[in-house]
Formats: structure tokens, sequence, C-alpha cells
């Protein structure tokens, strides 16, 4: 294990059985160090998605490695995967699923992992106050901008204070200004909370942003 390795990307492959072999990741490698701000772009389809996913813990590949701090995710129990990932990661994603029927703090609070249910209210709002939109804390989802929206949902991925934040496409739904908002505020949790950012977009202007790019074509790293 390398000591500036957190994660390690290694000979992924994701295949799906859909009467013949469809490779959505193929033979895919990387490595994030801690902090590391890092976006992956390419066309609908590179497999940018199924790749996240599964870094995340959420889909299990058919060949290859992830490693966090050397070791190997997908070789945990069902039970210590779930406790990594909701301890470890915290999920952006393009369609903010937020439930409609709690308010901007209930909706960030509920995701707090069992263990911090109890403080998860204060947690609630301090991330509120932190991200700029306290005064929204008592609206509903249908009551919210695009950008409120965004930004409740990256709210709800900090409250356990993940060290990596994975997000997918969380400008694709939000006008210029909202988007600029949510770029800064990866940003600054990039550089001041020294979080691991892995942002997918499809817009080369954002990924500039990033302190690197990686460029998916057919399942594959294009370099």
């Amino acid at each position: 294990c390398l000591m500036n390795e957190l994660i390690g990307v290694k000979s992924l492959t994701k295949i799906y059985h859909n009467g013949a072999d469809v490779y959505a990741v193929h033979d895919v490698s990387f490595t994030l160090a801690p902090q590391d701000y890092v976006a992956i772009t390419g066309p609908s389809g590179a497999g940018k998605s199924t790749l996240l996913h599964i870094v995340g813990g959420l889909e299990t590949p058919s060949a290859g490695q992830i490693t966090f701090k050397g070791d190997d995710i997908y070789r945990m129990k069902e039970k210590h995967l779930a406790h990594w990932r909701n301890t470890t990661v915290g999920f952006v994603f393009q369609f903010y699923h937020l439930i409609e029927e709690l308010n901007v703090l209930e909706n960030v609070a509920i995701a707090a992992y069992s263990a911090k249910r109890k403080s998860s209210l204060k947690k609630a709002q301090e991330l509120l106050e932190y991200l700029g939109i306290e005064e929204r804390k008592n609206f509903f989802p249908s009551q919210l901008s695009g950008g409120e929206k965004q930004k409740t949902a990256i709210a709800r991925a900090l409250i356990n204070d993940p060290q990596v934040i994975l997000c997918d496409e969380p400008t694709g739904n939000l006008d210029i200004d909202s988007q600029n908002k949510v770029m800064h505020l990866l940003e600054e949790l990039n550089r001041e909370k020294k979080k691991t950012v892995v942002l997918i977009t499809h817009n080369l202007d954002l990924a500039k942003r990033a302190k690197r790019a990686i460029h998916m074509k057919g399942g594959a790293i294009n370099a």
C-alpha cells in the first residue's frame, strides 16, 4: 500500500450479461490520494457512473479490486461493507433523491449513521449554516430551487463526516449560477475540510477545476 494512497482502483472490470457480454468498465486502474480532487469525464455510456458506484461500494465488480487504505472493500462481510459505505463515503447525485415528506433539516439528519443519530439534528443544523441554507431548514423539497436541493443533498452526504465524496453529475440539473456555487462548495470541502472528491461531469470546463481529470471512453480510461 503506497503511503499516499487512500483508494486504489486495480484492474477494475464490470461485465453485464445482456444476451452478450457488455463491458461497462474495462480494466480500469488509478489511485486516489488523501485530499485528492479528480474529475472523471467522458460521453454517456462511457462507464463513469458504474465506476463511481463500484468505488463507493454500491455495486460489485466482475473482476479487479477496490482497496481503501490497503484493504479490499469487496472482501469485507456485507455488514462491514455497509458500515464502511455509511461512514466513509458520501454520495451526491444529479437527481437529489430527497424525501418529499421531510423538511430540509430532517432530510439531512435522517442520513446520520445510527450511532450518531442523537446529535444528528444539531449536526444537520451546523451543515446547513456552513452551506448557507439554514433559513430553508423548515422548507420541503418542493419549495426549494435546484441549487438549494443540491446543497441539501450535499449536506446529507456530509452528515457522517465521510473522507470521500463521490459526485455523479452534481451540477447536471442546475443553472450556471447554482453550478458555480456547487463547484465552489466542492472545492472548499476539498481544501478546507480535507475531503477527497471524485466528480463525474460531462462539462469539460468544470472538469478543469479539479486537480486532475480522468477521461473514459467505452468503459476504459482513454489517455
